[in-house]
């Protein structure tokens, strides 16, 4: 049986919680699942321009655990832009830091399980 997975810590939600490409119908096209943590470690290495050890020590993760999250989230939002889908920021296993909250996104307090957080289309 698998280890039970850390929360990471998160700064705060998204500000928003899809963004599509223009003129297409949402429900008409593919979309993948960027999870929470994935966007918060985007921000904290591609906007605060943090290095892996300090970015993993805010996220609460080790250092092995973010380049991972890194990558796979990177390789979400490139499929993304690449192939013109839909990204849907949801689910993930975070808590909010400071806050004292927990988080597992989606409705009803439910993440999303499984995968590699993609989602077929239409």
């Amino acid at each position: 049986m698998p280890r039970p997975r850390k929360l990471r810590f998160v700064q705060g939600g998204p500000m928003a919680n899809a963004f599509k490409p223009i003129g297409i119908r949402a429900g008409a096209m593919d979309e993948v699942v960027l999870p929470v943590e994935g966007l918060e470690a985007l921000r904290l290495s591609d906007l605060d321009k943090l290095d892996q050890e300090t970015a993993a020590a805010r996220m609460n993760v080790s250092r092995q655990t973010f380049g991972r999250i890194l990558a796979e989230a990177r390789e979400l939002v490139s499929e993304a832009l690449v192939m013109g889908k839909m990204i849907r920021i949801q689910g993930g296993s975070y808590a909010l830091a400071g806050a004292g909250r927990r988080g597992r996104g989606g409705p009803g307090g439910r993440g999303q399980r499984g995968g590699r957080g993609r989602k077929g289309g239409f």
